[in-house]
C-alpha cells in the first residue's frame, strides 16, 4: 500500500492543489493529513485526492464542526493499519503524546505535523514521519511524505522540485 501524508496545509490553495497533484501522480492508495487544514474550504481541493483521506485535528484547526462536517474529520490521535504495518497519527503539538505514542510499542509509525519540519527519526523500535508543511509559510519548502507499506520505506519530498528531501527503510 502507498501512503501519502501531508500536514499543515493552513489553507494555502495553491500548494494543496500542487501536493494533491504530486500524490495523485504517484498512485497513492491512502492520504493521511496530520493537522492544521484551518478552515474547511480546504475541503474543494483535497476532494480531488484520487484516494481515500484521513486525519487528525492540528491546533490551528478552529472550525472543528465544519472540518468534519467538510472532511470527516473528528479525532485528534488516529490509527490505521496497511498491510499489517500500524500506524498512529496524531498533529504534534504535545511531544510528551508523541513520545508515549512512539515508545508504546504499539506502533510501527508514528506520524505527526505541528513543527513544518520534515523528518524521520527512529524512536527505539518506531519510526516517527513528519512530512513536514505542504504551505511553505515557515520554512519555504512545500513537502509531503510517501510511505511504501510493502516495501517498509518511507520518503519525503518537495512538491515545488520533485527533490528527494529524505528517505528510511522501515
Amino acid at each position: 500500500m502507498r501512503i501519502g501524508i501531508m500536514s499543515d496545509t493552513h489553507d494555502n490553495l495553491p500548494a494543496i492543489r500542487k501536493a494533491v497533484e504530486f500524490l495523485n501522480s504517484r498512485n497513492v492508495d491512502l492520504v493521511i493529513h496530520a493537522g492544521d487544514y484551518v478552515a474547511p474550504f480546504v475541503a474543494n481541493e483535497l476532494r480531488n485526492l484520487n484516494a481515500p483521506l484521513k486525519g487528525v485535528f492540528g491546533n490551528n484547526d478552529g472550525e472543528r464542526k465544519g472540518l468534519y462536517e467538510a472532511l470527516g474529520i473528528y479525532d485528534e490521535i488516529l490509527e490505521v493499519e496497511a498491510d499489517g504495518m500500524r500506524i498512529a497519527v496524531t498533529h504534534g503539538t504535545d511531544e510528551r503524546i508523541v513520545r508515549a505514542l512512539a515508545r508504546s510499542r504499539l506502533y510501527d509509525v508514528v506520524v505527526v505535523g505541528h513543527t513544518h519540519r520534515y523528518e524521520i527519526r527512529e524512536e527505539g523500535r518506531t519510526i516517527l514521519i513528519n512530512p513536514g508543511e505542504v504551505c511553505g509559510y515557515v520554512t519555504g519548502v512545500k513537502s509531503v511524505a510517501l510511505l511504501d507499506s510493502r516495501r517498509r520505506e518511507v520518503q519525503i519530498f518537495n512538491i515545488d522540485t520533485g527533490e528527494l528531501l529524505g528517505a528510511m527503510s522501515l
